[in-house]
C-alpha cells in the first residue's frame, strides 16, 4: 500500500506543476495530466502529434465529481452507468471548468467515472478531473499493455507510474452519446 501512496502522491505533484504522466486505468495505459489546464492539455496532443480537434476522454473519481463539470447529468446516464459491465464513458452537453481544448467542437466532453481502483483513488486525492488518452501517437495502434509502448511517448511524459507493468490492458470503454434533448447515440460498443 505504501507505493500505492507514494505512486498517487508523485502523479499529484506532476501534474499539479502542468506535467504528464503515463498511467494505468480501467482499460488501456494512458497519458494523463490535469483536464482542468490548457497548456497541460496542449502537451498530451503534442505528445500524441494529434490535431486539438479529436476530443479526448476525462476521467472522473465519482458521481459527485461529474455534476461539477456537467452542466445537466441526464437521468438516463446514472442508468446506463449501473448496468454498464464494462468501463463506459458518456459524452455529455455543456462540460464546466475544464480545459477549452480538452473540449468537443460542438461543446462535448466524453467522461468516464473511473472503476480502476488506482485511478478513482488518484483522481479523488487530486480533487480534479483528469485527462486519459491511449498511450500510443496518432494513427499508431492502442498498445495492449505497458511493454508496447513506443519509445516517444515513454520519453515524452514526466512520470511513468510504477505499478501494473505485467497488466494486460482491459477493453476499450464503451462510448455513449447522452443528448439533453433526450437522444442517445452510441459510438463504440
Amino acid at each position: 500500500m505504501k507505493d500505492f501512496s507514494a505512486e498517487i502522491n508523485k502523479c499529484i505533484e506532476v501534474m499539479a506543476k502542468g506535467g504528464l504522466i503515463l498511467y494505468p486505468t480501467d482499460t488501456v495505459w494512458g497519458i494523463g495530466c490535469d483536464a482542468t489546464n490548457e497548456a497541460a492539455v496542449k502537451k498530451v496532443y503534442e505528445l500524441k502529434q494529434r490535431e486539438d480537434s479529436k476530443a479526448l476522454i476525462c476521467l472522473v473519481a465519482n458521481d459527485a465529481m461529474l455534476e461539477r463539470h456537467v452542466a445537466q447529468v441526464p437521468e438516463l446516464a446514472y442508468d446506463i452507468l449501473d448496468l454498464a459491465t464494462k468501463p463506459t464513458t458518456i459524452i455529455y452537453d455543456n462540460p464546466i471548468g475544464l480545459a477549452k481544448n480538452a473540449i468537443a467542437h460542438d461543446n462535448t466532453m466524453a467522461i468516464r467515472v473511473a472503476s480502476d481502483k488506482f485511478c478513482s483513488y488518484l483522481i479523488n486525492k487530486y480533487k480534479k478531473p483528469i485527462i486519459s488518452t491511449s498511450a500510443n501517437l496518432a494513427g499508431k495502434p492502442t498498445p495492449t499493455h505497458f511493454g508496447k509502448i513506443e519509445d516517444p511517448i515513454l520519453k515524452g511524459v514526466d512520470y511513468i507510474v510504477n505499478l501494473h507493468h505485467d497488466k494486460q490492458n482491459g477493453p476499450p470503454s464503451s462510448i455513449i452519446k447522452l443528448g439533453n434533448d433526450g437522444t442517445v447515440k452510441i459510438i463504440r460498443e
